[in-house]
């Protein structure tokens, strides 16, 4: 196995290529996220409580139904990034007809074929340093950030989330000299 990076591992055999992206690991970051979505699934209870054991006026039913709708959509997203830093990863094989690519959550995650003849201006997508762009992907809480993209059918497929410039640099060159070197074959 060799290393791009802190974050990219790949091994490289005859009939295929495959790699392994993680995303950032930084302890009192993962610490603060957990806390807050544990103060957040509290916060819900009470307002879950709130709803159905207290004698409320219809108008702050009401109000409490609202809320709790913004609850539910936070606590999913964040859930799934917590989720993502802490479990996640990229997995990328390379073999003689496809390009496969797998948003993995532990096992979870389905591993998609994308075909070479299919696969059209593969790209690398850095942001201007402090840009708006830039600022919002840094934040733990997007799970966005993907700095290579291809289309395929006309939509855009992207890989390679929050990577800096150098290693993206570095996947880029390497995913696609393998595209080229198994697409000949």
């Amino acid at each position: 196995m060799k290393w791009i990076g802190e974050r990219i591992s790949f091994v490289d055999d005859k009939i295929k290529t495959t790699i392994v992206i993680e995303p950032e690991k930084n302890f009192w970051i993962n610490g603060m996220m957990g806390a807050w979505l544990a103060m957040w699934y509290v916060i819900g209870g009470v307002v879950f409580w709130s709803l159905f054991t207290l004698d409320l006026k219809k108008q702050e039913s009401i109000i409490l139904i609202v809320f709790i709708s913004f609850w539910i959509y936070y606590a999913v997203k964040v859930t799934r990034s917590f989720l993502w830093l802490m479990f996640g990863k990229e997995l990328i094989k390379i073999d003689e007809t496809s390009f496969h690519f797998k948003k993995s959550i532990k096992s979870y995650g389905k591993s998609v074929p994308y075909y070479f003849e299919n696969i059209k201006s593969l790209s690398l997508r850095i942001p201007e340093k402090n840009s708006i762009q830039s600022v919002w992907e840094s934040s733990p809480w997007v799970n966005g950030g993907e700095r290579i993209i291809f289309e395929y059918f006309g939509k855009e497929i992207g890989f390679g989330r929050k990577l800096n410039e150098k290693d993206a640099k570095l996947l880029f060159n390497l995913v696609s000299k393998r595209i080229t070197e198994r697409n000949r074959k």
